[in-house]
């Protein structure tokens, strides 16, 4: 593994004489394409030990969910199939209530060479792993597989997205080679499994595979709130099928068409990427492949300019942008301001400015939060877009844009709409609670832009848009009689 890839957390030695080399699965939830695994595999092979995947999920997480909980169960049930085909022993946790998970990792950690886990510089993770490591005696690294472009040597937070892609076009073409294993665990020397201590497995006990199957019922686990299932399934192998339909049926209308509602030509790949189920690196090298591409074809002279540098088609281009580009915009922010990404504060010195200079301006809309979340405004094609959020747990991402815009511009203050967007996006988005979503939150009220005229009420110099103007740009109508249906008007003679 390349040292840019890994960090330690834990200084503690490497117990040669213990049993096992622990990998603790929390961010790239996969076995293929996964430098975090693929490290584990590295050094059981070094230690001459079996590989020991641990994969838990917790009860009461911020946001908790049937949605969000089923989407990872789905995904861990496709990883365990995957272990048990490879030989490799895993221990799949669920909590069956809050904190019950307390003390396994040191417990499992006990009989540990070394523990490898996944760095991912958002939500609570990298506070969880750091309290975690703090507790045990053994040494514990962390692994970053969230891009093509490893976290630790981007210099600065970018703020614009032309300013991350002129870097990367000077610095990303070596590690477009250097992509992990499709494969890491056909690597792997150890042809005997790790052994779990019994009074390990009598505490905590592997989650049940009723509870794994894709579509089972999450009653018995009591989670809070009102987000139902998502009817998109989960999974590595749903990542798959995805990514073969947008690459087999999708791609080619994709540089055309991908700003229409109503032609689902988006790659749908967003959640899968969220929760580690599908590596950036796969998707880049199924383009890649359909491309015939060699890094031959790079251009000289980086110049920042999303069009000409990959030498692929505009399609390609235009899409490999938004995997790398913005995506990885978003992981740089919060790599490098870990404490600040989510803040108002964080917004640019002119953006605040303008945002504070209209921020008594009258709004001619106010919306409290629970009328946001059950698409109860004046505007149909908002709802509409509301409406595909709740019940799918995804938002077109066109409409994406102005659902964020419009909650800003109805709201009593920019610190209102930045929590309630926060709120609305990590309450029922799949891919909520990740550095892309809160780049695309942020981006509504001016990171990573620019300031336009002419000043309007409320927004300022912050970028505007309208339904109007979207309804005139894109086709709308069946997007909103499918998620925001007309009301009609009662009969007058319904009693009659």
């Amino acid at each position: 593994m390349r040292p840019e890839r890994f960090q330690t957390v834990r200084p503690a030695p490497v117990r040669e004489e213990r049993d096992y080399v622990l990998y603790w699965m929390i961010a790239q939830r996969r076995t293929t394409w996964n430098f975090g695994l693929q490290h584990a595999v590295e050094l059981a092979n070094e230690l001459g030990k079996p590989l020991l995947v641990f994969e838990p999920l917790r009860h009461d997480y911020r946001w908790a969910s049937p949605r969000l909980h089923r989407f990872v169960l789905d995904g861990m049930h496709d990883n365990a199939a995957a272990l048990d085909a490879a030989g490799v022993r895993h221990h799949t946790y669920v909590e069956p209530e809050p904190g019950a998970a307390a003390g396994l990792l040191e417990a499992l950690s006990e009989r540990a060479c070394a523990v490898v886990t996944d760095y991912y510089p958002c939500f609570f993770l990298p506070r969880m792993v750091r309290r975690a490591a703090e507790k045990l005696d053994v040494r514990v690294e962390w692994v970053d597989s969230n891009g093509l472009m490893p976290l630790g040597l981007t210099p600065k937070v970018f703020t614009r997205a032309f300013s991350l892609r002129r870097y990367l076009q000077k610095e990303l073409t070596p590690h477009l080679e250097r992509a992990p294993l499709a494969d890491p665990l056909a690597a792997l020397a150890a042809t005997n499994k790790a052994t779990i201590a019994r009074e390990v497995l009598e505490r905590w006990p592997a989650a049940p595979a009723a509870w794994l199957e894709h579509g089972a019922d999450l009653a018995h686990l009591g989670l809070a709130g009102d987000v139902p299932v998502s009817p998109i399934t989960g999974g590595p192998r749903a990542a798959g099928r995805q990514l073969d339909l947008f690459m087999d049926e999708r791609f080619a209308r994709y540089g055309t068409e991908r700003n229409q509602p109503q032609d689902e030509v988006a790659s749908g790949l967003s959640p899968f990427l969220h929760f580690g189920h599908l590596s950036p690196y796969e998707v880049f090298e199924r383009v890649a492949r359909r491309e015939d591409w060699s890094p031959a074809r790079i251009a000289d002279a980086p110049n920042g300019s999303r069009d000409g540098w990959w030498g692929m088609s505009e399609t390609a281009e235009a899409f490999l942008d938004e995997l790398i580009t913005w995506r990885e915009l978003g992981f740089v922010e919060c790599h490098h301001d870990p404490t600040g990404y989510d803040r108002y504060e964080s917004l640019p010195d002119w953006a605040r400015t303008t945002l504070e200079e209209h921020a008594s301006d009258r709004r001619e809309h106010l919306y409290t939060l629970a009328e946001f979340a059950e698409s109860r405004t004046h505007d149909r094609l908002w709802n509409a877009a509301q409406g595909q959020l709740r019940t799918e747990g995804r938002v077109h991402n066109y409409l994406r844009m102005l659902w964020g815009k419009k909650v800003f511009e109805w709201t009593e203050s920019p610190r209102q709409a930045l929590e309630f967007l926060i709120e609305l996006n990590n309450r029922y988005a799949l891919d909520g609670r990740d550095p892309n979503s809160y780049s695309g939150i942020f981006w509504c009220l001016g990171r990573y832009d620019r300031a336009w005229g002419p000043v309007r009420p409320v927004y300022g110099k912050i970028r505007y848009m309208s339904s109007d103007n979207t309804r005139r740009k894109v086709r709308v109508n069946d997007y909103m009689d499918r998620y925001a249906p007309a009301v009609e008007a009662p009969s007058l003679f319904e009693d009659a």
